[in-house]
């Protein structure tokens, strides 16, 4: 099945993406909170750099975040951005900082 013009593995009209993904152990409650704040969490995230994309997941364990940017100094602002929000907002909401791990995104199928 051929591709769309522009669009291919990792890219956005061959532009080359990066994902930050946080993953926050114990904070569910964190998650329906975040939920019910979701239009001051989208503004937040689209002042970031080269924002492409912010999915939240709650999970049984708590709940994992995956900001998807343009380049790397994105992913990383984004990184920056939820911690200082957080810190600022909801700092009893987050019983221990996030793991965080991150990378080129390697495979990608936007909607058609």
């Amino acid at each position: 099945m051929p591709g769309r013009p522009g669009v291919g593995p990792g890219s956005i009209k061959g532009a080359t993406m990066y994902a930050s993904i946080r993953r926050y152990a114990g904070a569910q409650a964190l998650a329906d909170e975040l939920s019910g704040r979701s239009a001051e969490i989208e503004a937040l995230l689209r002042g970031v750099d080269g924002f492409l994309g912010y999915c939240l997941v709650k999970t049984g364990e708590g709940m994992t975040t995956v900001t998807v940017c343009q380049d790397q100094a994105g992913a990383d602002q984004s990184n920056n951005v939820a911690r200082e929000w957080l810190a600022a907002n909801l700092p009893q909401m987050v019983p221990s900082p996030p793991e965080i791990s991150g990378g080129e995104v390697v495979l990608f199928f936007p909607p058609d």
